[in-house]
């Protein structure tokens, strides 16, 4: 098991669970070195609620900025019409049900929000 690996699968359209929860602790994870490979994953609710929410994107950018892999499930966000915007962001849109399953297969940390 890679124990500096960590998966993030955010799926709560909640904005204080965003900012309050999970965005807060992905960059300080890779910003304190907590973690040394992130990979952040956009799926469901959260694929509207990131397209709708600028303050979101800005700190998406960072993530990215930070060297935090960013994906997205394509299938959720085609649902919410929002590929195009996730992708604008630098996200990485596509099919992650293989993605997921070799993420959890491989023992890898994987922790949902």
């Amino acid at each position: 098991m890679d124990k500096d690996k960590l998966i993030i699968l955010w799926t709560s359209g909640d904005i204080e669970v965003a900012q309050n929860m999970v965005f807060m602790y992905t960059i300080n994870a890779k910003k304190n070195q907590w973690w040394k490979d992130i990979t952040f994953i956009i799926w469901g609710p959260s694929a509207k609620l990131l397209s709708d929410n600028d303050k979101l994107q800005v700190q998406i950018k960072e993530f990215i900025d930070h060297d935090i892999n960013v994906e997205a499930c394509k299938a959720c966000a085609d649902r919410y019409n929002v590929s195009d915007t996730l992708a604008e962001l630098g996200v990485d849109v596509k099919y992650m049900g293989e993605p997921l399953t070799e993420y959890i297969k491989s023992n890898k940390k994987v922790i949902t929000f």
